[in-house]
């Protein structure tokens, strides 16, 4: 299962990393709120957990300062070259890499002041185990802070993409929106307060954030979700090209009621989750 999850995100690295610019305009502001809320201070140690191609990677780095020092993990092996190639190219010296399962304690020779996840907490099966390794590498009184996918029923972008990818694969019946390494997966009201207290995190909060996509129209979104190695481009893997074709099409004609005189505006809410380990 690991294996295929590595692969499927080794296979969705380079558009993930050509899409940066994107990710990191429509971030810009909840990854600013991330590390205010880790409290970070030049020379501080962190733990970027599924740092997928290093755009909060930089701006953890940036924060600590040269004597900090950050360890960027992934499960993808090729998705961490590329952020290495970011970071190098940035001109930093004070990052690190590691190929890990955040579901596993990582070995490392000190703990750190601060453990984030942008973006992959949801992605694990079993997050309660995630969020009990974090916490073995937390010094007492250091932060976690996380940031996944929110309720359903605000992300209809995500949300409409997934009925008519369901629709032309042929899949009826209805599926719990918060299944186990979803998207949603801890979107269910109070889950991620209640695992993060759990694990035995104090200072526990989870708040909604809106996030809006802001693009020129909704083919640049389309765009977007095609190159960065989503479960609906999972879902539409087994069709041939041209069923694969008409299912995008579709998607993107849904989307346009979604145009606005700036271009087009993609609702999207997340779920900002952070804690501490007590002092």
């Amino acid at each position: 299962m690991k294996d295929a999850v590595a692969s499927a995100w080794d296979r969705a690295a380079e558009g993930w990393s050509r899409s940066t610019p994107i990710v990191h305009a429509w971030l810009r502001q909840a990854t600013a709120a991330m590390l205010t809320e880790a409290r970070l201070h030049p020379g501080a140690r962190v733990l970027d957990l599924a740092a997928g191609a290093g755009d909060q990677t930089k701006d953890i780095a940036l924060a600590v300062g040269p004597t900090g020092d950050v360890l960027a993990t992934d499960i993808s092996p090729k998705i961490l070259d590329f952020a290495r190639r970011s970071i190098k190219a940035a001109g930093l010296t004070n990052v690190r890499f590691a190929v890990a399962d955040a579901e596993r304690p990582v070995h490392a020779e000190a703990s750190v002041d601060a453990v984030m996840c942008r973006l992959g907490l949801m992605f694990c099966m079993n997050p309660a185990a995630a969020l009990a390794a974090a916490f073995q590498m937390l010094r007492p009184g250091g932060r976690f802070v996380a940031l996944v996918f929110g309720d359903p029923a605000n992300n209809p972008c995500i949300t409409t993409m997934m009925k008519v990818a369901r629709k032309h694969r042929g899949l009826s019946g209805s599926v719990s929106p918060y299944a186990d390494g979803g998207l949603f997966s801890l979107a269910a009201p109070g889950r991620l307060a209640s695992l993060l207290t759990a694990a035995g995190y104090v200072d526990v909060a989870a708040e909604p954030l809106s996030a809006p996509f802001e693009l020129p129209d909704a083919a640049a979104y389309v765009a977007f979700v095609r190159s960065s190695g989503s479960p609906i481009v999972e879902v539409l893997a087994p069709l041939g090209a041209k069923a694969r074709e008409a299912a995008w099409r579709e998607m993107e004609e849904a989307l346009q009621q979604l145009r606005c005189e700036q271009g087009w505006r993609g609702p999207n809410e997340l779920l900002f989750g952070s804690a501490a380990r007590a002092g």
